[in-house]
């Protein structure tokens, strides 16, 4: 029996677990990290710090697990950057989180190449996305080393090689969407042309050999980016199956299969993986704040803690709506300067009634963007795969069903990312196997149906919508 080592690197924490070749969870280890959140939109993280707890994480989970692993997998945050010296492994510079929204200034200096750059990427001209934060780097804080995602300088770390998977590539505002292959043109946009850039890898490549977790080298294999790895672990292989993340951020993405199709709704598209030397494709929009918005309400003193929600949560919002845009607005508005809000409020509103507009607030936007799947789908979804943390509220997955319309599948483990992570990495050491294979089937540990009338959803969603158009930046509606 082959197990296989799977590290999920993100932005609140390091999660690795052992999986054997069944893809049953033997063993976890977590350690929490906690970004820096700066004046002026700043949001940062010390790479020493994400270092050190994917070799602790890895470690723990191996001592625990007691089994010897084929092969270490590894899902990353996707658009968090850092320049760092290649003959070292030296950090050159904090690592700037995807939701870092200082490269807006590169960004609107560049909008008159917006249409080519999403006719060529598939993505928004936007600072969630890698180019822009590392121009910002190469502007502001250093030109020496390279500037790369952080699964590159992991990796490195790791094994010395120079990669980025082909999925994490395909967030970065520097890809052809259509041939997976980096742009010149791109690069020159951004004042990148003299950057030297990672070898792009298939998701089901075995990339080299590590001793970080013990004496016996075991195999890099399965690298992919976070959103994607859920995708494939919540057997999302035909073409319209979609699934939402609700961790730091919500991210739904749904399967567009080989079809690279642009977003005429304002989402994205993205390189989903390549398997089997077979790129899918995924449409996908984002929330930037979700557990960071609950986790925003703790630091306020509305709840005491994440697990609290429910508890607080009023029945009924009794009118009180809430914009949760606390690091701006994405899919479809993409307002870096949007603001949150609260409105509806009166002097018998208390916390509760708070809480529960939060958590519809994400919901509201999570609901907009399924819908706008549908239509660039050109049917509506008929049903929500959900994963993370926040799945854990029922006040909040009954607000998603509310609101969608559709039922929402809670997927019956807290570890999809890195469960996805180890099906890249089975089917890199095993050529037999086929993605099906490596997902198999699942129950949802609970199905939320929609409670609400379509009528009640519609007017809500209705009111939330001009509450959303009211925090943006006058000139940025787009929804």
């Amino acid at each position: 029996m082959s197990h296989v080592l799977a590290v999920d690197q993100g932005t609140s924490g390091t999660k690795a677990i052992v999986v054997d070749d069944a893809g049953r969870v033997v063993s976890i280890a977590e350690v929490a990290l906690r970004p820096r959140y700066l004046p002026g939109g700043g949001v940062e993280q010390d790479p020493e710090a994400l270092w050190d707890s994917v070799v602790d994480a890895g470690r723990r989970a191996l001592a625990e697990a007691g089994v010897a692993v084929a092969a270490v997998a590894l899902a990353n945050q996707g658009e968090t950057v850092l320049a760092w010296d290649r003959a070292t492994g030296r950090p050159l510079s904090p690592a700037i989180v995807w939701q870092d929204r200082r490269a807006e200034t590169i960004c609107a200096d560049l909008a008159g190449s917006a249409p080519d750059v999403a006719r060529h990427t598939g993505l928004v001209l936007d600072p969630y996305f890698s180019a822009p934060k590392m121009a910002w780097i190469r502007a502001n804080v250093t030109s020496a080393g390279v500037v790369t995602t952080t699964d590159t300088w992991l990796v490195h770390r790791l094994c010395g090689a120079f990669v980025t998977d082909v999925s994490t590539a395909s967030r970065s505002l520097l890809l052809d969407l259509d041939s997976a292959t980096w742009r010149r043109d791109l690069l020159e946009l951004f004042g990148l042309a003299d950057e030297p850039l990672p070898e792009i890898v298939a998701c089901d490549q075995i990339i080299g050999e590590t001793t970080v977790f013990g004496d016996t080298p075991v195999s890099v294999a399965g690298l992919v980016v976070d959103q994607q790895a859920a995708l494939l672990a919540e057997a999302c292989l035909d073409p319209g199956a979609a699934k939402c993340t609700y961790g730091t951020g919500a991210f739904l993405l749904a399967q567009l299969g080989g079809n690279a199709a642009r977003s005429a709704a304002g989402l994205t598209t993205s390189v989903a993986w390549t398997l089997r030397d077979r790129t899918s494709y995924c449409a996908d929009g984002q929330v930037y704040t979700a557990a960071s918005a609950v986790r925003w309400a703790v630091d306020l003193g509305l709840i005491s803690a994440a697990d609290q929600l429910d508890a607080v949560a009023a029945a009924d919002s009794a009118g009180v709506l809430c914009v949760p845009a606390l690091a701006g607005l994405a899919a479809p508005w993409w307002d870096a300067q949007a603001t949150a809000s609260f409105t509806g409020m009166t002097l018998s509103s208390g916390r509760g009634q708070l809480v529960r507009a939060l958590a519809e607030g994400i919901a509201a936007q999570v609901a907009c963007l399924a819908e706008l799947v549908g239509q660039d789908l050109g049917q509506p979804l008929t049903r929500l795969r959900v994963d993370g943390g926040l799945t854990r509220s029922e006040v909040l997955m009954q607000a998603q069903a509310d609101l969608a319309r559709i039922p929402v599948e809670v997927y019956p483990s807290a570890h999809a990312t890195p469960l996805g992570a180890a099906a890249c990495a089975r089917l890199a050491l095993d050529p037999e196997l086929s993605p099906a294979d490596v997902v198999g089937t699942w129950t949802p540990e609970h199905t939320y149906e929609p409670l609400w009338s379509d009528d009640r959803a519609a007017e809500h969603l209705a009111r939330w919508r001009r509450a959303a158009t009211a925090v943006l930046t006058p000139g940025e509606d787009q929804s």
